[in-house]
């Protein structure tokens, strides 16, 4: 296993670590700027929130998404991504710090009532609501503390173990750990499967309280999903740039394509039979969440869809499309700021409706929470190998090609 061993340790260089900084800086700065300007606006508290809800979410999402990727491999024996296994850890590493701040955001909307964004929360609200008043058994704060912590605990202890074993799956190899994995990585799936869905409704749904879609859940985790993916493939196509991960081959970013490609068509799919069931049963209760969005946000709205379907699709149908680094690069890019546009529009139109706009404020905290990522992502990579030694798919990973 020498050969693995050559570089086979990240060193944040100081080109990456000045990238972060300078958007955390920039981000900061435009964020400062745009509170000075903002600050005497009738609803500023409540786009200072919708601000942090935003970004917080998204970034968390972006760990999660890894996190569950990870798990997904692992209940499948998956063999192809070994090569690639430390990339998706270190970025769902990112969680604790994710939860941190989303977390750390919620928290400051609870004790300010809401802050208009979750209306619920109000008890002054509430009391003239009776549609609130009839979900209150389920939209309550300590209900909904008790189901946050309960997902942020649950999330934390699974990415803790698969992090540790995968460590010492290096020192001591044989398969015990593996199948360890491969259970843990399926219970992981059947938490997940209910907690993709319900988080999403207190996080983001419970914004527009009034409203519900079965779809919505699942339509969340699309979003999450090809995000943490697009996210995996950047990492993997800039370490490979700096000279490491040898092993990688274009067989490996292909595979990263095809999953970018077909989440895409499923968060697309999610997309039009929410809108269109909708749309086709024209029951006021339900169209009111599309008819805010769609006469106030069209082109965002529109073009997001354009951007996260007819984009990947149309640039990523060809097979070397999936194996060229600098289309891959682009195209995920692109998807990121569709998919940041679509929780956007998912919170903003609910919480400030037409008073949203997007200004230096929302993009100075877009840039902030991007270099705090980055950053994190960079520290997270140098912490262990970037090559598993023992995994016992290593060989099949290492030899992988079509």
């Amino acid at each position: 296993m020498e050969h693995i061993q050559e570089n086979n340790n990240f060193q944040m260089n100081a080109k990456a670590r000045n990238t972060a900084f300078g958007l955390i800086g920039a981000g900061a700065l435009l964020a400062l700027v745009g509170i000075i300007l903002g600050a005497g606006e009738e609803h500023f508290l409540t786009r200072l929130i919708t601000n942090g809800i935003i970004n917080g979410f998204f970034f968390f999402a972006i760990g999660l998404g890894a996190l569950f990727f990870l798990a997904l491999n692992y209940a499948v024996e998956a063999g192809w991504y070994v090569v690639v296994k430390r990339v998706i850890e270190s970025v769902a590493l990112y969680l604790p710090y994710g939860i941190a701040v989303f977390g750390g955001v919620l928290l400051i909307t609870s004790v300010l009532h809401g802050a208009h964004v979750y209306t619920w929360m109000d008890s002054e609200v509430v009391a003239e609501d009776k549609i609130i008043q009839g979900k209150s058994t389920y939209l309550n704060l300590i209900f909904f503390w008790i189901r946050t912590l309960v997902y942020f605990a649950v999330y934390l202890w699974f990415l803790r173990g698969f992090r540790n074993r995968s460590l010492e799956e290096d020192k001591v190899g044989g398969s015990k750990i593996h199948f360890k994995n491969y259970r843990q990585g399926a219970t992981f799936l059947v938490f997940f499967a209910v907690f993709s869905s319900t988080s999403a409704w207190d996080w983001l749904m419970s914004i527009d309280v009034h409203w519900f879609s079965t779809l919505f859940g699942w339509y969340t985790f699309a979003g999450m999903w090809v995000s943490a993916l697009v996210v995996i493939v950047l990492t993997v196509i800039y370490l490979k740039k700096l000279g490491y991960l040898p092993q990688v081959n274009e067989s490996h970013i292909h595979d990263i394509g095809k999953w970018i490609f077909a989440i895409s068509f499923l968060w697309s799919y999610l997309w039009f039979s929410q809108y269109m069931l909708i749309w086709y049963a024209n029951i006021g209760e339900e169209v009111v969440y599309y008819i805010m969005r769609t006469e106030n946000f069209k082109f965002l709205y529109f073009g997001m869809f354009f951007i996260n379907f007819v984009f990947p699709m149309l640039i990523l149908m060809s097979r070397d499309a999936k194996r060229d680094a600098g289309i891959l690069s682009f195209v995920g890019l692109v998807i990121l700021v569709g998919h940041w546009l679509d929780v956007y529009i998912m919170v903003s139109a609910g919480s400030l409706g037409v008073n949203a706009h997007l200004g230096m404020l929302e993009l100075g905290f877009a840039m902030l929470m991007a270099g705090l990522f980055i950053y994190m992502l960079l520290k997270n990579l140098a912490k262990a190998p970037l090559m598993p030694v023992n995994h016992p798919f290593l060989d099949e990973s290492m030899h992988h090609e079509f």
